[in-house]
């Protein structure tokens, strides 16, 4: 797996290629460290998820929320949605289109 952290200003926006495996736990572990944190974590590259992959997808939305902080996923490709779509995790995690994406983060 591949990934990529970069602020942008105040945000922060996380890029992911491969699969999720337990290294991308501790690379994102400074986010848990910041207050009213905003980040973007791109998953156009994001192949597979397991449960741990969810598991920490699940931590970080926990922690940002308490917070106050927003966490946005973008570009989800469809096998990684049916994922979320059966695990009842596209309910909590708020999708951004590219538009939306660049405004934020562009």
């Amino acid at each position: 797996m591949k990934k990529n952290i970069s602020k942008i200003g105040h945000k922060t926006l996380v890029q992911i290629n491969g699969c999720m495996d337990k290294e991308f736990a501790q690379c994102i572990q400074p986010l848990f460290n910041e207050d009213k944190p905003v980040v973007c974590i791109d998953c156009s590259g994001l192949q597979y998820i397991n449960s741990n992959g969810l598991r920490v997808f699940i931590t970080l939305l926990k922690y940002i929320n308490s917070m106050n902080g927003q966490l946005f996923l973008t570009q989800l490709r469809p096998e990684v949605k049916d994922i979320f779509d059966m695990t009842g995790f596209s309910a909590l995690f708020d999708p951004l289109d590219d538009n939306k994406s660049y405004a934020l983060f562009g």
